[in-house]
């Protein structure tokens, strides 16, 4: 009755996994306990689990990436330490273990950090700078997060129930096949994966059409922020190549539940074609996390040098030409494949001309920033630091896309600190620096400053300390993923690199301090403006946190730079400007569909891991019968009435006329 699943799927045995599913199955009831007896259940119902807000959903996406982020590092810290304590020894990690961790905080930090981390960023933001009031499909939308949150618990939940992939973060086969893997673990891999890959590209497809179909009055493309034409380039990579990896995926199912030979080395079979597959999909990949970080960067680099955006034409230009030219590089990840110098060259000469368009964006922001009035807040520090460590994984990217050099360093050490170099230095960075701009704005109040600047230069410095003994002892012939080692050469670098894990722990210690802190003193950092930054760009045009509604009057756009030109013309007119006529919006309702497809999903998904066929046939009549409720809907709409508009609009003004006045005077 429950196909594969019984007592010996708990691992009893192993203290670390039972220990630390303890701590976390103990933190969640106390949670969920406190959040029931305090009478916080139908506040969280009805504001959060079942918002179509596209704020809202923003936050819940930071918040899955934030606690994802701590599951992710504790990971890390257990490699770091194993690595620094097996020298002639096992360490304190088994073989079987150690594989699963690897394989676990690759796939954590890269699809349940950094993608609902600038998927989060990018549905808070993008409709406030376009101008309008939600994304195109505000119930898709939850059903997008859900989704990507029900995968996020099927990896989770293999630390306690079954095993996790021990394949790596890509689940490259024969090993991946049964004969090698006859465990649940890359069934956990794949079907959380193919869950949450559909929940992104539903996001994808719906920001895309959001940016290309939404747009306020006067917002051409060639008038939007930055950050919404990266936005746009990202989320056309993902509607073009995450159905690359969910096809790849289900390939690979089929390999494993009904004998197919997609990647069998045997009747027909082909596992180079899975890395080319998975790396068609995986080169896009990098790019859909670090354009929108590029957009975000853009944004700060603008507000906090007091000047636009230097060569906002050729900044489009090169964002779209990052996305054309991403799709063309793939072949890099595995030169030492046997495709031969030709194609070996024709990749290589890809791999560094895609450098160019990034070339083009750091001249620009550094170009933005000269002869500007720089303020140095933690956003502007982030930024810079990015500048700098971008740079060198930059040129060690350079240095991996010469094949006879890649021949030399493929597999290596030296690899793994490139790739971190990129995405932290990049993706992370850059998720930092929004989610410290942006926090005013779906707050109300900044974050605390000191606290901020303490988290960056332990996570900077944690950085250097971490990855640069990586690509020390990389080239000194360690290879990665090495349970333990008997060269007495590499472990110096990597008892340094252990000691630069532990300042980054310091510096994510700072940023939860910096949070509780910062909700404390809320009163005393309140953003009574809703432009506490003195910005450029249409979001801070609206209180802080915005209204349900965004924007009592939809903004009339008349130039680059929207608010800041708005501001211009407000103190030409001494902000008397004419009451507009309020009119009767019209909002989505709130829906629970998205939850509710999340809860089948999960039944499903754990369901087909373990071969219990009555409940996934359970999960499909449940995910059916949602989506008929949800189709079937008469009323999908509320009306907030001129009044109410009205109120909340001129609240907002004479607040802001208040402090105006006051700054005046003083």
């Amino acid at each position: 009755m429950l196909g594969k699943l019984n007592w010996s799927a708990i691992p009893l045995d192993q203290p670390i996994p039972m220990i630390t599913s303890g701590v976390v199955v103990l933190v969640i009831l106390g949670v969920l306990a406190w959040v029931v007896l305090a009478g916080h259940l139908p506040y969280l119902w009805r504001e959060w689990i079942t918002s179509v807000d596209h704020k809202r959903i923003g936050v819940m996406y930071t918040l899955l990436a934030s606690v994802m982020l701590l599951r992710g590092f504790a990971d890390a810290i257990m490699m770091r330490a194993q690595q620094a304590l097996a020298f002639h020894s096992q360490g304190y990690l088994p073989p079987e273990h150690f594989n699963q961790i690897f394989s676990a905080h690759g796939t954590i930090m890269i699809f349940f950090v950094a993608m609902p981390f600038v998927i989060g960023l990018m549905n808070l933001v993008v409709p406030l700078q376009l101008g309008v009031r939600d994304v195109a499909f505000p119930t898709l939308n939850s059903v997008g997060f859900w989704l990507t949150a029900t995968g996020a618990l099927l990896v989770n939940i293999s630390l306690v129930i079954g095993e996790f992939a021990r394949t790596g973060w890509l689940p490259y086969p024969p090993l991946s096949e049964l004969t090698y893997s006859p465990g649940v673990g890359v069934d956990y891999y794949t079907w959380s994966l193919e869950i949450s890959g559909v929940g992104t590209l539903v996001a994808g497809i719906n920001l895309v059409t959001t940016v290309l179909k939404m747009r306020t009055r006067g917002m051409s493309y060639m008038r939007m922020p930055m950050f919404c034409w990266t936005a746009l380039a990202s989320n056309l990579l993902i509607v073009a190549a995450f159905p690359i990896l969910t096809a790849t995926l289900a390939m690979l199912i089929l390999d494993r539940y009904f004998g197919f030979h997609f990647f069998t080395n045997e009747a027909g079979g082909n596992v180079m074609m899975f890395m080319n597959l998975i790396w068609a999909w995986g080169h896009p990949e990098v790019y859909i996390l670090v354009l929108p970080a590029f957009g975000i960067f853009s944004e700060v680099v603008s507000t906090f040098s007091g000047k636009p955006l230097f060569g906002y034409r050729s900044m489009v230009l090169a964002t779209m030409a990052i996305c054309v030219i991403s799709f063309m590089v793939w072949l890099h990840h595995f030169f030492t494949m046997g495709a031969g110098p030709d194609v070996n060259a024709i990749f290589g000469i890809a791999s560094m001309i895609i450098a160019v368009p990034t070339g083009v964006k750091i001249y620009n922001w550094l170009f933005t920033m000269y002869g500007g009035r720089i303020r140095f807040t933690s956003p502007m520090l982030w930024s810079i630091g990015f500048m700098v460590t971008f740079i060198l994984g930059g040129l060690t990217g350079v240095l991996v896309a010469v094949p006879p050099a890649d021949f030399l360093l493929h597999n290596s050490l030296f690899l793994v600190a490139h790739f971190h170099n990129v995405i932290i230095g990049g993706v992370l960075f850059g998720a930092f620096a929004g989610y410290t701009y942006w926090f005013p704005k779906a707050f109300g109040f900044r974050l605390h400053e000191g606290l901020g600047k303490a988290a960056f230069w332990f996570w900077l410095i944690g950085f250097y300390v971490a990855f640069m003994p990586l690509y020390a002892v990389g080239l000194l012939g360690m290879t990665r993923r090495m349970q333990h080692y008997d060269v007495p050469e590499w472990r110096p670098w990597l008892i340094l690199a252990a000691f630069g894990a532990v300042l980054i722990l310091i510096g994510i210690m700072f940023q939860i301090a910096q949070l509780v802190v910062s909700i404390r003193r809320r009163d005393e950092l309140r953003d009574r403006t809703g432009d506490p930054w003195d910005a450029r760009s249409l979001e801070w045009a609206t209180a802080s946190p915005p209204p349900a509604f965004n924007f009592a009057i939809l903004p009339d756009v008349r130039g680059e730079d929207a608010y800041w030109d708005m501001k211009s013309r407000a103190r030409q007119q001494d902000l008397q400007k004419q009451e507009p006529d309020y009119e009767d919006i019209e909002m989505p309702r709130n829906s629970p569909t998205g939850f509710v497809c999340a809860f089948f999903a999960t039944l499903m998904g754990f369901a087909l891991i373990w071969h219990i066929w009555w409940m996934v046939a359970a999960g499909l009549v449940g995910a059916f019968a949602t989506f008929v409720v949800f189709a079937w809907r008469d009323h999908d709409e509320y009306i907030i009435s001129a009044a109410e508009v009205a109120r909340i609009d001129r609240a907002n003004l004479a607040e802001r006329r208040e402090l105006v006045t006051a700054a005046g005077s003083a």
